[in-house]
Formats: C-alpha cells, structure tokens, sequence
C-alpha cells in the first residue's frame, strides 16, 4: 500500500506545470530588451568614439560590423547549447560574461581592444535568444503564446530605444558611461535571473525522453549539435516555412530603419541625431503587437495573425513614401509596420515550439539566422537604393519586400 506522503509525492511530480507567472515573464522581458539593447547602442555614438580614439570615420563603421558579426556567431555557437544543458544556468552565464564584456568597452585604452570587446558584446547577447526559449519551456502549454509575446516585446523595445537611451547618456556623459550603466543593470539582472526564476520543469534529457529519443540530446557532442541547427532545416517544414517569413519581414523593416536618419537629418527637417533617435519610441509603441499575437496563436488563430500582420506590414508603407510631406506620417509607418512585424515574429516562434521541444534552442538558432540575414540584406539594399534613387525608391523596395513575404504566406498557407 502507498503512503499518503508517497502518493502526495508522485502526484505534484505528475502534476502538469503551472506555467510562468506574468511577473517572471515580464522580468526575462527586460532581460531580453537590456541584452538585444547592447548590439546597438554604438550606432548614435560613432562620432564620439572616433574622436575619442582618432579614428577615420570610414573605419569606425567597423564597431557595427564586429558586433553584428558576433551577433551572427553567438546565435550559431551558444544559442543551441540551450538544447543541452540548463537554460537558467546559461542565461545566468551569459549575463555574467556580459557584464565584463562591456566593461571591457568602457575601460578599452586603444581601439583594437574596444572593437574586440565590441565584439565579444555580440556574441553574448545573443542570450536574448536563450531567454526566449526559456519562457517558452517554462510556460504552459495553453499560455505560451502570451508568454513568448510578452518576452519578444522586450526585445523590441530594446532594439528601438537603445539608440535613444545612447543618445541622451552619451550627450551628458560620454559614451564610455553608456557602456558602463549598461554593465550595472545587466549585473543587476544576472542576480535576479538567478535568484528569482525557477529552473526549467523538464532538462533537456527528460524532454528528449518523451519524444522516444532518451537522453540523445544530452549526450550529443558540440559539433553535432551545432551541425543539427542545418539538419533541423531539411527535417522540418515548419523552420523552412517561418524561416523565410523572418527572411524577409526583417528585410523589410530594416530597408525603413537603416536610411531614414538621411532625410530626417537633412532640410527641410534638419532634425539633430537625439531628435532622430525619439522615432524609436513610435516603433516601441507598435511592440504592443506582440502581445495580443500571443494571445491570439493560444486561441488557435495564429495564421489569421500573421495575415493580418503581413497586411500591416505592407499598408505601412503608404504613409512611409509620404515622409516628404510630414514626419508625422514616418511615425504612423513605423508603429503600423512594427506592430505588423511583431506579430509575425511571435506567431512565428509560437508555431515553431510546438515542433520539436527537444529542439527549441536549435530552432531558435536556425530561425534567427535567416532573420540576422534578413536584416544585413535589408540594410546594405535599402543604403544603395537610397543613394542612387532617394526615398521614394526605398519605400517601393520596401513595400515589394513586404509584398513577397505575404504572397509567401498565402501560397504556403493553400498548400
């Protein structure tokens, strides 16, 4: 006969999870902003580095390129180790190596070693990632949209405000106490990560145990792992199928984002770089979309969600091609194209952690790489566009973008 203690026992550990509470939700939200938030952060402050350093302004524009080539390296390096050993325990070490990372910025004496650092910067911020699908291993399954769209909107409200949080500490304080608020607060929530958040319900054994595939995930080596971020690829339509969704959304927004500083500086508006950097705040407004996307996949409607997302995306740019009129159609463009674009983004990872939950860190991998290359693509295209033919011609390689990403949608979704 069982005891009570013993059949008390083995029932809360049958017991299905209880989900994520919305407040740790929330905390590896801003976990995510202040980690993404570190890749950009330099890009309103490259005159003040150069001078700093005595750099010729061509080259400075190395300090984005190391750290966005770190970024790229981080998600196919570190990101998939999430698949094999304890995500709070990453995320906790990659916050940790964060800190000294950008201090190592902020103290740098020569530019050599600030553009090594700028470059270990990337590679770990990548943990944004490893967050992500944390949450989404942490959530119940009826909550995880919600849960994956309220950590994604941290993200994006990094990406958008980071340049304004630059711009307005570097102003008072030099560029150098950017760097250095960001090793506190990145500190601060290493410590919260770590003492606050529960560790997942199921390690990556256990999960592989379920799907009939015990322990083979654990005992994978490193290059095998990394290899099957490109077999997963072949093995899963659903990857090749978001994949290319993120391909080419992020190619979209980033044709709206990298150029517009060139007629938002130049007459009539002659707008200052900390004038520039508050359209940031537009686009956090539509990270809104993000959360009702989550909400929406748990309801069972993530496709209608993407619909009308790549609809968004594509109307946004009707009021971009009318900048020269008014700014204020430039922030209408940009709150209906991010709030477009998030939803995507959110019904995309939905739909890809229902697919193999031994694989989630890997999918993650696969799916941001194509989105990494979305946007170098986006933002080399759209600086040559607007170099040879101006704003009007950025807008139509926008809108042809965004118009290629919905027929995408519509012929998979018949198929």
């Amino acid at each position: 006969m069982t005891s009570p203690t013993r059949a008390t026992a083995a029932a809360t550990a049958e017991a299905p999870p209880r989900g994520l509470p919305p407040a740790a939700a929330w905390l590896l939200s801003v976990a995510c902003g202040l980690a993404v938030a570190n890749v950009y952060y330099s890009q309103p402050l490259l005159d003040l580095i150069a001078a700093d350093y005595g750099i010729d302004p061509a080259t400075i524009g190395l300090v984005g390129t190391l750290t966005q080539t770190g970024y790229a390296l981080g998600l196919l390096l570190l990101v998939p180790l999430g698949d094999r050993v304890n995500r709070r325990t990453l995320t906790t070490a990659q916050l940790g190596l964060s800190v000294l990372a950008l201090a190592a910025v902020a103290l740098a004496p020569s530019a050599p070693l600030m553009l090594a650092a700028m470059a270990a910067v990337g590679v770990l911020a990548v943990v944004a990632q490893v967050v992500v699908a944390y949450a989404a291993s942490l959530a119940a399954p009826a909550d995880r949209g919600r849960v994956v769209g309220t950590v994604t909107s941290g993200i994006v409200v990094g990406i958008l405000l980071a340049r304004t949080v630059a711009g307005t500490i570097g102003d008072l304080a030099g560029w150098r106490a950017v760097y250095v608020v960001s090793a506190v607060a990145t500190g601060a929530m290493a410590l919260a990560v770590a003492v606050v958040l529960p560790t997942e319900r199921h390690q990556p054994s256990a999960r592989t145990k379920q799907t009939g595939q015990t322990g083979q995930t654990a005992r994978i080596s490193y290059p095998r792992l990394i290899g099957s971020v490109f077999t997963l690829f072949a093995e899963e339509p659903v990857l090749r199928a978001r994949a290319v969704l993120a391909l080419l959304t992020f190619t979209s927004i980033t044709v709206l984002l990298t150029p517009m500083v060139l007629p938002l500086a130049a007459p009539p508006f002659s707008l200052s770089h900390t004038q520039i950097g508050l359209f940031g705040l537009a686009g956090a407004a539509g990270a809104l979309g993000a959360g009702r996307a989550g909400r929406q996949a748990d309801l069972g409607r993530a496709e209608r969600t993407a619909g009308i997302g790549l609809s968004a995306m594509l109307a946004a740019w009707i009021p971009a091609a009318l900048l020269p009129n008014s700014v204020w159609w430039l922030v209408l463009a940009m709150v209906v194209i991010d709030y477009g674009l998030q939803s995507v983004h959110v019904v995309n990872q939905h739909l890809l952690y229902q697919v193999r939950p031994e694989a989630q860190s890997r999918l993650t991998a696969g799916y941001m790489l194509l989105y990494s290359a979305g946007c170098a693509a986006g933002a080399i295209g759209s600086t040559v566009v607007y170099e040879r033919w101006g704003w009007t011609a950025v807008c139509l390689l926008g809108a042809a973008t965004s118009l290629a990403a919905l027929l995408y949608w519509l012929a998979r979704k018949q198929n």
